[in-house]
């Protein structure tokens, strides 16, 4: 499948999939950032993506980031819409610096990994009860 995709700055290379087994393909950061200690910032990712219909694609950190920058997206990670790709909709990478210190993110420098997932939509049945078995609240399978 071809998926539209627009740099916003042309110096920067595509996204690739480094491997053959890769899910997941790098993202880079397309300027200088700094990120305060015990604070939140937007690194632009260069890229403004057409996800496909009837997929999301999802921003997550990679492996490496919290270990070797200190950084690690504040809710998880982040999740693109279909609908979210107009002329100034570029992807931006959130971050938390965890660290006690001020980090640098260099221009080019792989900050974080997209993953195109499909989803389906669906409609919502309320009822009156749900199962009348429960398994024991939040946190029921931890001994």
């Amino acid at each position: 499948m071809k998926v539209r995709i627009k740099r916003i700055d042309n110096g920067l290379e595509l996204p690739v999939y480094e491997t053959r087994g890769a899910v997941g393909f790098d993202i880079l950061a397309r300027e200088d950032t700094l990120i305060k200690s015990k604070s939140i910032a937007l690194i632009p990712s260069n890229l403004i993506i057409e996800v496909p219909a009837s997929y999301m694609l999802i921003v997550a950190s990679r492996s490496s980031t919290p270990l070797k920058k200190k950084l690690s997206p504040p809710h998880g990670f982040g999740i693109i819409d279909h609908d979210y790709c107009g002329s100034n909709d570029e992807i931006k990478i959130q971050v938390y610096n965890f660290s006690d210190d001020d980090v640098e993110v260099k221009r080019g420098e792989k900050i974080a990994q997209g993953v195109f997932v499909r989803i389906d939509k669906f409609e919502w049945e309320e009822v009156s009860e749900v199962k009348k078995d429960s398994r024991g609240g939040f946190g029921s399978t931890d001994a």
